[in-house]
């Protein structure tokens, strides 16, 4: 798969779990597991729940994502 075959979303972090792994909740209601990508992870970016982010999603796995961008929290 190369760099451009990804669906790029945008959701909420609902829940934080441990070894960088957070639920997401997209637009469309549908909850993902979701990681932290290797520049937020080296840079030590902290993601907190409310936070707004971007998610990288495989089309062959819908149920899993790589977060590659952090937005401010959304109250």
């Amino acid at each position: 798969m190369s760099k451009g075959d990804h669906i790029e979303l945008e959701g909420i972090v609902i829940e934080v779990m441990r070894n960088a792994t957070f639920k997401v909740k997209i637009a469309n209601g549908h909850i993902l597991t979701a990681r932290v990508s290797g520049k937020l992870y080296k840079n030590n970016i902290r993601i907190l729940e409310n936070d707004s982010v971007k998610v990288n999603i495989s089309p062959y796995d819908l149920t899993n994502g790589i977060i590659t961008w952090r937005g401010k929290q959304t109250l």
